[in-house]
């Protein structure tokens, strides 16, 4: 059976009796398993990564394109930077060197391969997308989106070679970020469209993240929102609520949970929307990177993002409490040592919020106690009971009709739960979340069932979402 697929772009070296080698860029184009053709453009001179930098901006061309090629031309610099690679360089090496010619790009061409990337960031916004993804091997030459929750192709960009989109990402970084990269194997940083604003009027923002696969950059790119939903919108019970206001509860540690991609920013930006229109005070924002930027109301509201204006979460936390705040919101408790000083600023005296990838309360407890050592176990249970105050762990499900719905488990820790966490007793905080409805409490499934009774959701979708999918067969 015959199966076709966008061109793609290979760049073949070749040589022969020890003389110096000469590349070629060919297109091939795939038309059934049975044939193929093979069609040379021009042939393409290696130049030494001198001639890459020293070349004038004038009249930049664009590479050229086979005339079904549906990809947006690429600046000629993307094709003299992968011709230039030495024969010897291969894997992390190659990228390397990729690395060293982006940087050394002049302003001129560093825009136009940033305005070619831009071109698929504006896609996300036209297809109300979630994420972007680009590069690597696993993409398959494609730009690929997050609709509605469900990952796909977009085949109107056409099919790009590894090391093209190796120098896209690449030219995204500056020199902090790409060495991050290298070493790390992967560097978060924000991002934005200049030319496009949004409901605030201001340059919409992505949360990006550049990382390596398999001796490749790739890299995924999320949509941060520009507007802020109001807390009452979420449905949070009015007690939840309150509980989140600093002019009603001044400190204790406040944790939204959930898989990536569950709404945890959305809510987090609500909550602090919320106070920072209700009371005269200081917030600091501790994140990376830093998604939404909250104008002040209220409130002297903070943006601090790690490995820009301050070397880790814990570094963050620590000189948090020299700046006067009243709440300190900690983008993601993602190691232990943030973990501790979370604790820490919260047993000061300080309201906190922050997140975890954790998919249940029950789980939330566990996986910050299990963070520690087993010798201090004991006593950071101890002092987690005594700081926290609520967590919500949040699920997207897909809409009846289309879009997306929230559900959610929320614990609020009453002098019961907190006994539970001190006794290591977790597993009776369920029963509780059941029993808690008066308070504002619900178990994931509750919400689950409410939602299919409102026939928001789709009981199948409930019951592939539930975390105990026996509790929610009783309720059905």
């Amino acid at each position: 059976m015959c199966a076709s697929s966008s061109p793609k772009r290979e760049f073949l070296r070749g040589g022969q009796n020890g003389s110096a080698c000469l590349l070629r860029c060919v297109i091939v184009e795939f038309r059934c398993p049975e044939s193929f053709r093979i069609r040379p453009t021009r042939p393409v001179a290696q130049d030494p990564p001198e001639f890459i930098s020293a070349s004038l901006d004038a009249g930049d061309e664009q590479n050229g394109r086979s005339e079904t090629d549906p990809r947006p031309a690429l600046p000629d610099v993307c094709e003299q930077i992968i011709t230039s690679i030495p024969e010897s360089h291969r894997g992390q090496r190659r990228l390397r060197y990729l690395a060293e010619q982006t940087a050394k790009l002049s302003p001129k061409r560093e825009r136009a391969l940033r305005d070619h990337v831009n071109q698929f960031v504006r896609r996300t916004l036209e297809l109300d997308a979630s994420d972007m993804d680009l590069g690597g091997r696993a993409c398959d030459g494609n730009v690929w989106y997050r609709v509605d929750g469900e990952k796909r192709r977009e085949d109107e960009f056409g099919a790009y070679d590894p090391l093209e989109t190796d120098i896209l990402v690449l030219n995204l970084l500056n020199e902090q970020q790409t060495q991050q990269l290298l070493e790390a194997g992967a560097t978060d940083f924000s991002y934005r469209l200049e030319d496009v604003t949004g409901e605030d009027g201001r340059p919409r923002r992505f949360r990006a993240t550049a990382y390596s696969d398999y001796d490749h950059a790739a890299l995924n790119m999320r949509a941060i929102t520009d507007e802020v939903f109001a807390l009452e919108d979420l449905g949070f019970h009015e007690k939840i609520q309150q509980g989140m206001m600093f002019r009603h509860v001044r400190d204790g540690l406040t944790l939204i949970t959930g898989v990536t991609g569950s709404g945890k920013s959305t809510t987090l930006d609500a909550i602090i929307d919320a106070n920072n229109e209700d009371f005269p005070g200081h917030v600091v924002v501790i994140a990376q990177p830093v998604e939404y930027m909250h104008k002040p109301k209220q409130c002297i509201v903070r943006h601090r993002e790690v490995g820009k204006d301050v070397a880790t979460f814990k570094t963050g936390i620590t000189q948090a409490l020299r700046q006067d705040p009243d709440i300190v919101v900690i983008g993601e408790m993602r190691d232990p040592a943030t973990i501790q000083a979370a604790l820490e600023i919260t047993d000061s005296g300080h309201k906190v919020f922050s997140t975890l990838h954790t998919s249940s309360a029950m789980e939330t407890i566990d996986r910050i106690v299990a963070e520690v050592p087993p010798e201090e176990q004991q006593r950071v249970r101890h002092r987690l009971a005594d700081v926290l105050r609520c967590v919500i762990s949040q699920q997207l499900l897909p809409k009846i009709g289309g879009g997306r719905q929230m559900a959610k488990e929320v614990l609020w820790v009453d002098s019961s739960a907190r006994a539970a966490i001190k006794n290591d007793n977790v597993g009776e905080v369920y029963q509780m979340m059941w029993e808690g409805g008066n308070q504002g409490q619900t178990t994931l499934e509750q919400d689950l069932y409410r939602l299919v009774r409102k026939k928001k959701i789709k009981p199948e979708h409930a019951m592939d979402y539930a975390n105990n999918k026996k509790r929610l067969r009783r309720l059905f």
